[in-house]
């Protein structure tokens, strides 16, 4: 039996100027990356979200290791008010998707540690 570990692939991020990291950067990296052509890359991307929204639909909770959980959760009616007028107004209770980071992810953004090959294995 070897001891060998399982080299973890490595997706460069250095490139990103924008503020937030969207589907079809995310399918371009598998793209340039990994080699999927464009549409097998966004239609990868695609399904991915799909699955993680049709889990959360059911009800069920979306668990990342070493990255967090997503849930729902039902919020009761409650008063509200307008604070343009200050009138009184009733919402109505609805379901929320919350997300709770893991302590992994919580201790890599607070020492500002990036993915490096190193973070990366950690996780």
């Amino acid at each position: 039996m070897s001891t060998e570990t399982t080299p973890i692939m490595e997706l460069a991020v250095d490139s990103l100027e924008m503020s937030a990291l969207t589907k079809a950067q995310l399918s371009e990296m598998l793209f340039e990356q990994i080699g999927l052509n464009k549409r097998e890359s966004q239609d990868m991307v695609d399904a991915f979200f799909e699955l993680i929204c049709a889990r959360l639909i059911v009800g069920e909770e979306v668990k990342f290791s070493g990255f967090g959980n997503f849930q729902i959760r039902v919020k009761a009616s409650r008063p509200g008010r307008n604070p343009r007028t200050g009138e009184l107004i009733p919402i109505q209770a609805r379901k929320v998707v919350i997300f709770h980071a893991s302590q992994k992810l919580k201790d890599a953004i607070q020492s500002g540690a990036g993915f490096s090959s190193e973070a990366v294995e950690s996780f």
